[in-house]
């Protein structure tokens, strides 16, 4: 099963209002994307590679666009979409929230 976490759902919501200011049609299409990107995660977990500033081999991230969906595989084979970030970002480990 994949679930997308508070914070991922938050930050999918300023990215689809932030390009809806200028096309609410393709704001659309892409927070569609970024959420079908997801679909099937849980049937092949490792398809994303694993995020380089992070170095653990349980958080993936999958490139969509400008955009990198950041998730863990926990070991009850759910899958956790943990943020969305554009690609130009510097990723810090503790802005990504994990429950442990």
């Amino acid at each position: 099963m994949v679930k997308w976490t508070d914070h991922a759902l938050i930050q999918l919501r300023h990215i689809h209002d932030y390009i809806a200011q200028n096309s609410p049609l393709y704001a659309k299409r892409v927070s569609e994307a970024l959420i079908s990107k997801t679909i099937g995660l849980d049937d092949l977990p490792r398809l994303g590679r694993q995020i380089p500033e992070l170095n653990d081999n349980a958080l993936r991230e999958l490139p969509l666009y400008s955009y990198r969906i950041l998730y863990e595989i926990k070991p009850n084979h759910l899958i956790e979409v943990l943020a969305v970030i554009h690609k130009r970002r510097e990723l810090l480990p503790d802005e990504i929230p994990r429950e442990q």
